[in-house]
Formats: C-alpha cells, structure tokens, sequence
C-alpha cells in the first residue's frame, strides 16, 4: 500500500472556548476518494484548513509528502490583487503545468478568462477558484462545498472532471448525489472525534445509524450501572463509619462519562403549518408566455398542476426558474396566454435570495412577525424560544441579527419562517442551500407529510429524486417540458440531463458525414480562427479517442471470458454497460473532430 500523502493526527482545537476537535485523523493516500461528512458546526471546513496548511491546531501533527502538491477550494474564495480572472487561475499553475489547462477550464465553466474579479458574482467567482485548483491537477484536491453557486449542468460537468483526475479527493458538500458518485472511502466527524469507513457514501447513512444504536446501548448499559453505584451510595455504607472513597470517585466518572457521551447536537424538529385546503385545481397555465424585450422567458407553456402535486423545476442559472414560479403563482402577469389560480390559495414562499430576512431584524422578530413571544402552527400557539429549539437555535440567539448569522443558520431561519405560515401551495426557490444532510432529511419527510401543494426549484439531483412527482426543465428559447417522476426518471425519459445534448450513437467503425455537416461546420461570420478551447479539443482529441480504444480492449478482454457470466453476472452486467459507454463516447469525440478538422480546413481556406 502506498505511503499517505497527507496525514493529520491527534488534532485538537478549541474556538470560543468550546472544544470543535478532539483527537481528529485524517490520512489521505495516492488516488484516495474521501468524503468528509457532519452536521453543520462540526468542524468539517476547520479540519481540510488545517489539512490545507490555512490555520494551525492547538495541538497535533500535520504531515505531508514533500514531493506532494496539494489544492485547497475555500467556501469563499479571496480574488482580489488580480487583474483578470484568468491571471487568478494561472496563479495557481506550476512551473510544469499546461497553460492551455486554465484556458480550458474556464471556458467549460462558461467564464472568457477576462472578466474583472471584483464584479463576478458569487457563482462566477466559485466557478474561477475551480478553474484555479484543477487546472495544475495536483496530487491532493481539498474541495469545501465545491457545488455552491454551481447549476445542475455545471455540477455534472464537475463529476465528471473530478472523476477522470488522477489527483486524490477531499470532498466537504450537502449534495448526496455528488458524494455518491465520487466517493470510495467517507470519515465522519462526530463530536470533535473522526471516524472512517472504507466504503463510499452510498454506505455512510447505514453505517452512521448502526454506530448511533450502539452507542445509544451503551449509555443504557452506563446508566444502569449508575444506578446500581447510586444504590451503593445511599444503602451500602450504612454500617460502616466511613465511605468507600475509590468507589464514590468512579461513580463521579461514570456520571461524567454518561454526560459526554450525551453531548451530541439536538435533533431538529420541523413542522409545517397547513391553512384550509385548497381547490382539487391549484394551479391551471394555458400557452403561457413571457418576455424581456427579445429574450424569451417562457414560450407557449400549459400544465395543470392538482391539489397533492409535488412540482421540481430544473435548469441552468438564468434559464429563467424563478420567473417561471413568478408566472405560475400570479406575482407576475404572462405576456400571452392564461393562467389561473385555484380556489382558497394560501402560498407561503421561501425566495432564493433570502430577501425576507432583514440584516437588523433578530431572529425572535424574523419567526413572530416582528412582535409578542409565540408562534401559531396549525393552530396551536408555540414559544419562540421552543420553535427555535427545533432548529437548533440557541436561546441566548432569540435577540441576534440576522446579519450575525452563518449561511446555515440563516438557511434553517428562513426555513422556520416559512414553514410557520399557515399554507396549502410551498414553493421553494433553492431550500437546500446552505443545509446540512439531516436537515435535508427532515426536509424531504415534512414536504412528504405536507397535504398541500409544493413546488421547488432545486439543483439537488438527490433531493427532487426523493420529492417530486414531475419535473420541469427548461429546454431553452423559452421551452419548458413537464417529466413525470423526479430527476432520475427525467433523465431516462429525456434520454440525458441538464449538462449536454442527448448521447452519441453506438460505435461504428469509421464516422459518417451526416447532412448538413459541412453547413455546421462553416466558420461564423467575422470569425478568422478558432478558439482556444477549439484548438485544445483538436490536439487532444485524437490521444483521448486511442486511450478510450486501448480501455475498450481491455473490457473486451474481461468479456471475453466465457465462465464471467455465470461466475459473476453483475459484474459481467457492469463491463457490458461500461463497454456500451465507452464506444458511444468514442463515437462522439470522432464526430466532435471531424467537425473540427472540417471546421480547421475552413478557416485556411
């Protein structure tokens, strides 16, 4: 086995003057996938900036190869000094490393490379720190919640970048889908004590509850046991002049062991408030349409969306979602076509922007609507101090500013509000930002217990698997097309997701011109050259087809074997699909360069 690249051991730290970590481990070898999991406040982010070298713990060791280079992805990346984007990302290029890389990456990431750093927005800046740490391809990549700000297309393009790295992960995010998929080894973080499985996420959550239950034994068994030492205490001395000292001592342990092993954060609770029930038709959009002088928002869009629905809306970053919810919800009136409203409509919205919370406002006045100590749900008044429990707030914050609050703080708050206005239509523009997993868990059983409507605007691919009945995507020029199902069953229906066009056709043995190839492949008008990203895929295409070649060999050979199928039927079933995958990419980068090379010839002449 490989030496680790990077180890931390026995790491302790104290903030505020609370323990966060206590004895941590870290160890992260040649190609490792490791996903780094725990409730929000567990030190996640803290331990990869000690692993990164950003901060040093009160106690413990750091060690890393010295050969080794490691990439560190902050939640909010620093920008500042430079003059352009891409002079940021080439920043963190090597002396060895392949300039045309950066280039390469920001354009995947829809960025020019010339945009001033000061005015990206937060998605922008998050998709140049990307560019920036995998441009070198370094050995290790510390990744903090690199799917923040980042759309559905974008997030899939990353997995599959991530995927086809050599450099080992570190991966910090409340995406399960993501984890999932690139994930082979998961520590948790519990109490400021780490513990590891070698098994990817898929696995955590069964794992996680098993060690929960034992522990949750074990504090029975240590209860029962200072029982039985109390019992002693007030019975057992009573003949004799003095006590027992070496005894008493233990009982103290036991009672102290019995509170540490109690300390583990609160259990939120979630509850919805429900108004009176809605008409069987809550929402009916006929044609509809919607524009901003020549862009096209939506065009000729019908649904009708029953009493029960759970509706997902999926698209990239201003494909125009929120306008879409606007239009359906009666806050803006279409451009052509109809839409109505049922009967009895009582909507409680939760925005994207989090624009309900008022930066002075406390936290108490955010949940009460600005006066008095209660909170109604369904009709039953609550304390505030007791609603805020449920969201694992901290009496002493009721009087705290919004503007004081951490992005997960304000993520719950805004969750609280929400869900405590007595409705029957939830709509929910981005709810997942900023939650830990348990907090999305108790999300996806309060919309599944809800008896009114809901509709949600997501890039959790997980999330609307597990929420929706149909799902809406956008399809561009103001298209929208309603999938039954949630995301996975859009996927199969549409034939491919929100990152690309629809898949290649199967291997042939040498590519055909189609019609209207060579149309397609005409230059622009004004356009005297190709593109940098043009010229990268022309180089490299030809190198990335014959290595996909000598890989389809190699599954050919493994299905070759005529006892696989019976030895191993899943394992045969896994190479046949991997075979058919590799000989339809193959098939597409052979078509992507002959148009290029088309393209190429074009231009010369």
């Amino acid at each position: 086995m490989a030496a680790p690249l990077l180890t931390l051991q026995d790491i302790r730290l104290t903030l505020g003057g609370k323990p966060l970590l206590e004895g941590a481990e870290l160890s992260v070898s040649p190609g490792e996938r490791l996903c780094l999991v725990g409730r929000n406040g567990s030190g996640k982010s803290t331990l990869l900036k000690i692993a990164a070298g950003e901060i040093e713990a009160d106690g413990g060791a750091r060690f890393f190869q010295p050969d080794a280079s490691v990439r560190y992805l902050p939640q909010e990346p620093d920008l500042s000094g430079f003059a352009t984007v891409l002079a940021y990302v080439e920043a963190g290029l090597g002396p060895a490393d392949d300039p045309w890389r950066a280039q390469y990456l920001l354009a995947e990431l829809g960025l020019s490379g010339e945009e001033d750093p000061a005015r990206l927005s937060g998605g922008e800046a998050r998709r140049a720190a990307l560019a920036r740490v995998l441009a070198p391809q370094p050995d290790v990549l510390l990744l903090d919640e690199p799917t923040n700000h980042l759309d559905l297309p974008a997030i899939e393009w990353l997995e599959k970048e991530l995927a086809g790295l050599r450099s080992a992960l570190v991966i910090i995010s409340h995406d399960r889908r993501f984890l999932q998929n690139l994930s082979r080894a998961t520590l948790w973080i519990d109490r400021g004590r780490t513990r590891r499985i070698d098994q990817g996420f898929s696995a955590f959550e069964a794992w996680r509850d098993q060690v929960l239950e034992e522990e949750e034994r074990d504090q029975h068994k240590l209860a029962r046991q200072i029982v039985n030492e109390e019992h002693w205490v007030r019975y057992g001395v009573t003949g004799r002049r003095k006590r027992n000292v070496g005894r008493m001592a233990r009982l103290g342990d036991l009672r102290a062991e019995l509170r540490d092993a109690r300390r583990a954060v609160g259990d939120v609770k979630m509850s919805v408030a429900g108004g009176r029930v809605s008409g069987r038709l809550v929402i009916e959009a006929e044609r509809a349409g919607k524009a901003y002088g020549e862009r096209v928002i939506v065009d000729d869009f019908s649904i009708r969306i029953l009493r029960g629905d759970r509706i997902g809306i999926v698209g990239s970053n201003g494909a125009g979602k929120t306008t879409l919810i606007n239009l359906l919800t009666g806050e803006l009136a279409p451009d052509s076509g109809a839409v109505r409203l049922g009967a009895n409509l009582e909507i409680a919205n939760l925005d994207q922007k989090r624009t309900s919370l008022a930066g002075d406002t406390s936290l108490k006045d955010v949940l009460t609507g600005g006066g008095g100590e209660w909170v109604e749900i369904n009709g039953a008044k609550k304390h505030v101090i007791g609603y805020m429990r449920d969201f694992l707030f901290m009496p002493e914050q009721a009087r705290t500013p919004v503007s004081r609050l951490s992005g997960g703080e304000r993520g719950r708050l805004t969750l609280a509000r929400a869900l405590s206005l007595p409705s029957n239509l939830l709509v929910l523009d981005e709810p997942t930002n900023d939650l830990d997993l348990e907090m999305l868990d108790l999300l996806q059983e309060t919309i599944a217990d809800y008896p009114g409507t809901v509709i949600v605007v997501s890039h959790d691919r997980d999330f609307l698997d597990r929420v929706s009945t149909s799902v809406i995507v956008a399809e561009g020029q103001g298209a929208w097309q309603e999938y039954a199902g949630g995301y996975t069953d859009m996927v199969a229906q549409r034939g491919f997701g929100l990152g690309g066009l629809a898949p290649a056709a199967p291997a042939k043995p040498a590519p055909k011109i189609k019609a209207g190839t060579v149309a397609r492949a005409q230059p622009a008008a004004g356009k005297a050259r190709l593109s940098f990203k043009q010229k990268h895929a022309l180089e490299t295409l030809p190198a990335r087809i014959e290595e996909m070649r000598g890989q389809v060999t190699g599954l050919q050979d493994g299905l070759a074997d005529p006892a696989l199928f019976t030895r191993d039927p899943q394992g045969f079933a896994k190479l046949s699909q991997q075979l058919a995958q590799l000989e339809a990419k193959i098939a597409k980068a052979e078509e992507e360069w002959l148009e290029l090379e088309m393209l190429r010839e074009a231009i010369g002449a």
